[in-house]
């Protein structure tokens, strides 16, 4: 996306250069000022030699002034309805409001406002926004450092905060709050539109959720989604894949999909939906696309033809439409839970798509569900597992995963073990609106990382190899699978 911000300040062309007050002064006059402390040419001579000398000499002093740092620097706008989070006493909360402003009314609330820098530098933070009713004070919180400043009712202007030192390249967080109230006068209520930064350094690059296009406020919120797609044998049809993921402790952060198994045609994991509730889902989609699922005509919609015990089997929208199936099951952190998913034409122009799931300490299996999905007639395609946060409010916590003992079957019944994937993201990883993303190996499994605003991202576009588990090769008793 363009790396230039709509108020990058600049100076004033070829004609003139920065002073060192950020001013700017016409090449004439700066002209003037090296030239007349030279000796005055006596004679016709003496003056073209001047010229030859004194004005490429100007040329190379103006190149070097600009070289060091006096061009202006730009100045950021980090819009807050895509880059702040309420992160005290809990994420959620109603202050984000419809036209991009936060509200800040409790003294209690912490919004943390975060955007990245490839550098360190010193930066001059100030705050666009307005007090409602009565002057209000907002307190700024930068690790240890601590400033503050005082907006006006109906301003709508840029409020300095103060300077801050940033030690290296990565994320910054700004917390933002109400002063409390003082000698018994509470501080008013006030809007923020934007966090202002300034870095020292012209070319210093900030990244962050810069625009609402594409409905990206949104999008950044929810964080980078990431994926690890899979090298699968060539030259033969596959029936069944196989993964197991291990969510470690502290990373079952809410609104997270873990996705073990997903193919050319649906996806099969597991999430956090709310503290007390967690499902195993897996879903279809129709071969009709739309993201309403009244609009799909009955002849592409995904039939379900078995559900185990008590799961939920619907239509789906937003993000496609077709089948989804899952189950409430309160999975925990730092086990290992197992899914298999079987991929088969029917012979008349259909595909059937079962997944089964268990807890791998357990060696069980219970069924999620069948699924007809009309006009397919094929075999296991596009193997990936993924991590998404599908809660905008939740975009600042950190989430990970363990992705290991990966296997597909062939229509054979022979078992090949997968070693293999390539790491990759989403346009908001791709985009630059995030940057907190990871992937890659580690022994035996593979591992994927984002949100929580951590400073160390993976590139994307790698294939990482994790070491074998031949041991652990899947061991299924195919009569035994609950239909």
């Amino acid at each position: 996306m363009p790396r230039d911000h709509p108020s990058e300040r600049k100076s004033g062309g070829l004609d003139e250069i920065p002073s060192q007050t950020g001013s700017t002064q016409p090449l004439s006059r700066l002209a003037k000022r090296f030239l007349g402390s030279c000796p005055r040419p006596s004679h016709q001579i003496d003056t073209m030699i001047s010229r030859l000398v004194f004005q490429p000499l100007l040329i190379s002093l103006v190149t070097l002034l600009t070289s060091q740092g006096l061009a202006s620097a730009k100045e950021w706008s980090v819009p807050v309805a895509g880059n702040a989070f309420r992160t005290q006493p809990e994420p959620g909360g109603r202050s984000m409001r419809r036209g991009g402003s936060l509200r800040l009314r409790d003294s209690g609330e912490v919004y943390s406002v975060y955007f990245h820098v490839d550098d360190a530098d010193t930066l001059q933070l100030g705050l666009k926004g307005n007090a409602s009713d009565r002057p209000a004070t907002i307190l700024a919180t930068i690790g240890e450092t601590k400033l503050s400043c005082d907006l006006k009712p109906a301003s709508g202007e840029t409020y300095p905060l103060g300077e801050i030192e940033v030690a290296k390249a990565g994320y910054v967080r700004v917390d933002l709050q109400l002063a409390p109230a003082a000698n018994g006068e509470a501080s008013g209520p006030a809007q923020i539109t934007d966090l202002v930064v300034t870095p020292a350094k012209a070319d210093l690059q900030l990244d962050y959720v810069q625009t609402n296009d594409g409905n990206m406020f949104y999008w950044g919120r929810r964080g980078p989604s990431v994926h690890l797609s899979y090298r699968l044998p060539r030259g033969m049809n596959l029936t069944y894949a196989y993964s197991e993921i291990t969510v470690p402790d502290g990373q079952d952060q809410m609104g997270t999909y873990f996705m073990a198994n997903g193919f050319g045609e649906g996806y099969f994991g597991m999430q956090v939906n709310s503290p007390t509730e967690r499902r195993v889902l897996f879903s279809i989609w129709s071969p009709f696309r739309t993201d309403n699922p009244n609009e799909i005509p009955d002849e592409d919609r995904v039939a379900t033809l078995a559900k185990g015990k008590n799961v939920v089997a619907k239509d789906f929208g937003n993000e496609g439409s077709g089948g989804q199936s899952f189950f409430l099951y309160p999975w925990e952190a730092g086990k290992t839970y197992r899914f298999l998913t079987e991929v088969k034409p029917d012979g008349n122009g259909n595909t059937l798509y079962t997944s089964w799931f268990g807890d791998k300490a357990k060696d069980e299996w219970r069924l999620v569900a069948t699924f007809r999905r009309p006009k397919t007639d094929k075999h296991l395609t596009g193997f990936h597992s993924f991590l998404e946060n599908f809660s905008p409010e939740q975009g600042h916590l950190q989430r990970s995963a363990h992705y290991g003992n990966q296997w597909v079957c062939d229509v054979n019944g022979k078992w090949h073990e997968i070693t293999r994937a390539k790491f990759t993201g989403d346009n908001t990883a791709r985009g630059r609106h995030r940057l907190d993303y990871a992937g890659g190996s580690q022994t035996d499994h593979f591992f994927l990382k984002n949100c929580g605003f951590f400073s160390e991202p993976v590139d994307l576009d790698q294939t990482f190899e994790r070491e074998s588990t031949a041991r652990q090769q899947p061991a299924i008793d195919w009569d035994q699978l609950p239909r």
